[in-house]
């Protein structure tokens, strides 16, 4: 059972892992640097915890003690209570869904063994924004999918925010992040995948028109701009979703639903 630690203030330096969250640039270096991630709200930490992640510490807020006793009554971890007014001090904002946990990252597979055994995979490019990376990942594991591959760019799945809009998705999804964004669908084309790049280009395909293969990887690309040409040209077949009253795109969460399932 976790032991219950009351503390009094924000700086105590046991509260280290919890500075700051809505700093990006600062969380990147911390969490890089200890090997961490934050996860927020008792649903996402018992994923977070089923899915194998050790918990380094648990913080709640005294007044919302009792959203998290039955999984700290499972951990090996401290639990650090503070006053509201002191996390919210300590984390840069007000945690609305009670309690957070600092979890132990593991180290990542290689994308060759993500590939092994799966048919669906998604293959983000540059996508940099934390919560459309979690907002995917969520679509991937409600859709029909089964695994992401990350380019070098894109933003950390496993960052506060993109834990949080995926509903701990992140967690449960396999995922591996390229090294060379250059040659990066080299490996994928080698497994047999059909490669198909979701673009707003009128001149694609509808996607309710391609013929599937038994293996098949959907290449989604940054929020501003889509798909670089390098990706484009190296895919087996454009594929657009067919859109109405002069609409040219969608947020790219809202993309990767519709074709994750009419694909899966």
């Amino acid at each position: 059972m976790a032991a219950q630690l009351r503390l009094a203030d924000a700086g105590d330096a046991r509260l280290a892992d919890y500075v700051s969250l809505t700093d990006v640039h600062l969380r990147r270096s911390l969490e890089a640097a200890h090997g961490l991630f934050i996860a927020e709200g008792e649903k996402v930490i018992r994923r977070a915890i089923t899915a194998g992640y050790p918990v380094r510490s648990l913080l709640v807020a005294d007044d919302k003690l009792g959203t998290i006793a039955d999984v700290a009554a499972g951990v090996d971890a401290p639990l650090y209570v503070l006053p509201g007014e002191q996390v919210r001090q300590l984390t840069g904002y007000r945690v609305h869904r009670g309690a957070l946990a600092s979890m132990q990252r593991r180290p990542l597979p290689e994308p060759a063994d993500v590939l092994a055994g799966v048919r669906r995979v998604v293959v983000l490019e540059d996508i940099v924004d934390h919560a459309n990376v979690g907002a995917v990942f969520r679509c991937v594991a409600a859709l029909g999918f089964e695994a992401v591959l990350l380019a070098p760019r894109c933003a950390d799945p496993l960052y506060r925010r993109a834990v949080k809009v995926s509903m701990g998705a992140v967690l449960q999804v396999p995922y591996a992040r390229l090294t060379d964004w250059r040659e990066g669908l080299t490996g994928l084309r080698a497994a047999g995948f059909q490669l198909l790049a979701l673009t707003p280009d009128d001149a694609a395909t509808p996607i309710g028109e391609v013929a599937r293969r038994d293996r098949l990887a959907l290449l989604i690309g940054t929020e501003g701009t889509g798909l670089s040409g390098r990706w484009v040209a190296a895919a087996d077949q454009a594929v657009r979703i067919p859109m109405n009253r002069g609409v040219d795109s969608l947020n790219v969460a809202c993309a990767a639903a519709i074709a994750c399932y009419l694909l899966a």
